[in-house]
């Protein structure tokens, strides 16, 4: 068992100054909250689809999802194929929508189809989402610290939030795109050099490994059961993850705002499909790192499964190693929450404060105005962060974050359907069905989550929505909509959305 040593602390010093010096660098020279929160709608696709896959996935991956293969299968994933499937559906219908407009945020399309009370309301419920599954995050990036100094889970929460702040607040959108970019190639290599060392320190390297773990059936990708309590199965990753992703990388701020930094919808595109590409790889990367893991330590139990691979980079890894590889979890650590940060200021400068404090189409207030909400919000995650640790023992951190977004996203997509597919539809019924699909799955995770996986908390959630939203609704025309409105069905979620929005999200309108 090897100790963290000095040369360990010297390469993770070394990256944590040199990514935050960097990232508030980048940040010069902002003017507005176009420039803070959008880049200037000026990034290049391949590092934005880098962003996208570093935000999403961050230490839980790192962490969690060698846990999830130590105490099981590969059956994580078949969710990936949903990953990318739903990612291809929301290039096809979503992106075209936002860009057709001048939006800010991923709500204003709301407010363009439904009026100002839809946009906030759901970008309060993003809100919440957002700070009770980056908190989670959060929390996962603390184990390695907490093992490599010795300090106790909130103070090494508070100093991973601290670091972090300084270049989201410095350096804004700009600075959280690029170094997300270049912190998720530097995970990525700590995983290869995971599995370069499971090689040598195993007895019979990659072979045994996967012949051991063929013998057990960890090697099984695929459960064809229809069992909707079993949380890995095809139906629930084709379908489960098709619409966690729709939700994710359509509804939720926290990567729609990326998108949004494009040079345009085809650059944009090519970013989120090509991070569902990435996304698969890199799953299956970490999830043979865990069955590395079940050899070396012989299916030894720990006291938490995030704690597994956090032990072997701290404890069984060469000096000068460790601490590239404990980088290699800041990293992962610290792209999503600065994306979360950024995201979540951005949602509250402009869906709330600019249009109640009569600044909407001010940049330069919107950038004072979002920069204090990045101070807030960073506060309140590392708060979150520390709340979560007496939750934590017992459960894998990946799945408690994705239980809690899961939650919610079904509300969220299927009002965004609404808007997108239905001329039915109101204010009024899209706010009830939301908070309809909502609550159901709400009463499903309290009352039957034994019976129903959370992969399947979305699907529910969004078809509950759309229902009540459709059978509620009056047809009436959102704000800025013409044309007669017509009776649809809730069925009617195909074809090219273009005619129904094109006069609701005018080109040449302010920033919304």
């Amino acid at each position: 068992m090897n100790a963290f040593t000095p040369l360990d602390f010297g390469v993770l010093l070394v990256y944590l100054a040199g990514v935050t010096v960097w990232g508030a660098w980048l940040g010069r020279g902002q003017t507005s909250g176009q420039d803070y929160f959008l880049g200037n709608r000026d990034l290049p696709w391949a590092a934005v689809m880098l962003s996208v896959v570093a935000t999403e996935t961050s230490t839980l991956t790192f962490l969690s999802i060698p846990g999830v293969s130590y105490l099981g299968t590969l059956g994580f994933l078949q969710l990936t194929f949903g990953y990318l499937a739903g990612r291809v559906v929301v290039s096809a219908f979503l992106l075209p929508a936002y860009y057709r407009g001048d939006l800010s945020t991923a709500y204003a399309l709301l407010e363009e189809r439904f009026g100002q009370g839809t946009r906030r309301f759901a970008s309060a419920v993003f809100m919440v989402t957002r700070l009770l599954a980056d908190s989670v995050r959060l929390f996962a990036t603390a184990i390695p610290l907490a093992l490599v100094t010795g300090w106790d889970y909130p103070v090494s929460i508070v100093v991973i939030g601290a670091l972090t702040l300084v270049y989201t607040y410095l350096g804004g959108i700009k600075a959280v795109v690029w170094v997300d970019a270049v912190q998720m190639g530097l995970y990525l290599i700590g995983a290869l050099i995971a599995m370069a060392a499971l090689q040598v320190l195993t007895p019979e390297g990659w072979g045994g490994i996967l012949s051991s773990a063929g013998e057990a059936g960890k090697l099984a990708v695929l459960d064809l059961s229809l069992d909707f309590s079993v949380t890995y199965t095809l139906w629930a990753g084709v379908l489960g993850g098709g619409f966690l992703t729709m939700a994710s990388h359509g509804t939720d701020q926290l990567i729609v705002q990326r998108l949004l930094t494009c040079r345009d919808l085809a650059a944009s595109k090519k970013a989120l499909v090509g991070s569902g590409v990435v996304v698969i790889g890199q799953f299956l990367l970490f999830l043979l790192v865990g069955l590395g893991l079940w050899v070396y330590y012989a299916g030894r139990t720990f006291g938490t499964s995030d704690e597994i691979f956090a032990r072997f980079v701290v404890e069984e890894l060469p000096a000068g190693v460790s601490g590239l590889l404990v980088a290699g979890v800041f990293a992962a650590a610290m792209s999503s929450l600065s994306s979360s940060i950024n995201s979540l200021a951005s949602a509250s400068a402009y869906d709330f404060w600019a249009p109640l404090a009569g600044a909407e189409g001010d940049e330069a207030r919107t950038l004072r105005a979002g920069k204090l909400f990045t101070l807030v919000w960073a506060a309140l995650l590392v708060g979150g962060g520390v709340l979560f640790i007496p939750l934590s023992e017992g459960n894998t951190a990946v799945e408690v974050a994705l239980a809690i977004a899961s939650v919610v996203y079904g509300g969220l997509l299927g009002t965004f359907v609404l808007a997108v597919r239905s001329t039915r539809a109101d204010q009024r019924s899209a706010i009830v069905g939301m908070i309809a699909g909502i609550g159901v799955v709400t009463a499903i995770w309290w009352f039957a989550r034994a019976d129903v996986a959370w992969p399947w908390f979305v699907p529910i959630g969004t078809a509950v929505t759309v229902s009540v939203g459709w059978v509620l609704g009056r047809g009436s025309p959102g704000p800025g909509s013409s044309g007669s409105q017509s009776g649809d069905s809730p069925s009617d979620l195909s074809g090219d959305s273009s005619s129904e929005l094109s006069s609701d999200l005018p080109g040449n309108s302010q920033p919304t």
